[in-house]
């Protein structure tokens, strides 16, 4: 397996986990793992286009501009939206507070916006 079906291997595996996620009412893992599957993807595109590893950044919109991916500002906001999450929940001490804003709705929302995305990255690879 190469190295880009390994990164969109695990992209989707990173999606499969979001909706799992969304079943199980863990809406903060939904995002955290939205964000993982948009950036692997995103690296599975820079992986193709340059023939070697994506750098070892994990800032969406980075990711998009080293791909040389033009986004629409409706990607572009769920980038956004996903890499500050992905910062947030690094940080244990604000999971609680954060989680606790975090509705059933928004966050299926957000994996619905993501599943469209990802249909659209990979589409493009």
């Amino acid at each position: 397996m190469s190295n880009v079906e390994n990164w969109i291997e695990q992209a989707r595996y990173d999606l499969e986990t979001a909706r799992a996620m969304q079943d199980s009412g863990r809406y903060l893992y939904v995002l955290f793992c939205c964000q993982q599957a948009v950036e692997k993807v995103l690296k599975a595109m820079i992986a193709k286009r340059s023939n070697e590893f994506p750098p070892r950044i994990h800032a969406l919109m980075r990711l998009a501009e080293i791909a040389s991916l033009g986004l629409s500002e409706e990607h572009a906001q769920l980038m956004r939206e996903l890499s500050n999450y992905y910062i947030q929940t690094r940080y244990p001490e604000e999971i609680p507070a954060l989680s606790a804003r975090i509705t059933e709705s928004q966050s299926d929302g957000i994996l619905t916006q993501t599943e469209e995305t990802m249909q659209w990255l990979l589409s493009t690879i």
